[in-house]
């Protein structure tokens, strides 16, 4: 009797491990509104991937090493959507990290995760922030510096980061996207069409108003022309 070859066992990389997305409400909504936010901000360039809340897998062969980023941004890798992240079929280094930390993720945040990026991910530069101010620091941002994290000092309240080209801050207590040159606030899609249309709205008004102004002259005109 023949024996059966059997067939290689093939290496899984889990895409989930079905836990929730984030800590809290506030936490989803904010790392969804800061990967749309990063990549609406980078849509022309071509070779600039944003994305959160993924599998990221940092050593080939081995499913255990993975980490799994709130936000990151990475150049050198096109916008093709990706169901997991291996650093050894794209860039193996990281640009941009933000991890949305809470007192039972801090631990995790500022070591295992920290030293991760730093000496294996290389990312340039990593941000941790509480959205409800539970922890201490709350807001905090590091730049890698021959290999080693330096802590980014604050700028008017807010932390500058050069991957980015743009600063983060609070901004009516939420999250947000900071451009110092030109003094103008970034945010998710729907808040960029509430301020079109606040301003659309604001011209129409503003429009009416002249129009009106407009015929109140016409008519006094009319009215000097008629007594003459």
């Amino acid at each position: 009797m023949k024996k059966r070859i059997a067939a290689a066992p093939t290496l899984v990389y889990p895409e989930s491990d079905g836990e929730p997305m984030a800590e809290s409400g506030r936490h989803v909504r904010l790392l969804l509104d800061m990967i749309e936010t990063i990549d609406w901000l980078f849509r022309d360039v071509p070779d600039v991937h944003v994305c959160g809340n993924m599998f990221l897998y940092y050593e080939e062969g081995n499913p255990r090493k993975v980490i799994s980023p709130d936000v990151f941004m990475v150049r050198g890798v096109s916008k093709k959507a990706l169901r997991t992240y291996k650093t050894w079929e794209q860039q193996p280094y990281l640009d941009f990290v933000l991890e949305l930390a809470s007192p039972s993720t801090y631990t995790k945040d500022f070591n295992e995760k920290k030293a991760i990026y730093e000496q294996i991910l290389r990312v340039q530069e990593y941000c941790i922030y509480d959205p409800y101010h539970e922890i201490e620091p709350s807001f905090v941002g590091f730049r890698l510096v021959e290999g080693v994290y330096e802590e980014i000092a604050f700028v008017e309240g807010r932390l500058p980061f050069e991957t980015l080209g743009l600063a983060l801050g609070e901004r009516d207590g939420v999250l947000r996207l900071y451009d110092p040159v030109k003094g103008e606030w970034f945010g998710p899609g729907r808040e960029h069409a509430a301020e079109a249309e606040n301003r659309a709205a604001e011209e129409a008004r503003a429009r009416r108003e002249t129009e009106a102004e407009l015929e109140k002259l016409r008519a006094a005109l009319e009215q000097l022309q008629s007594s003459e």
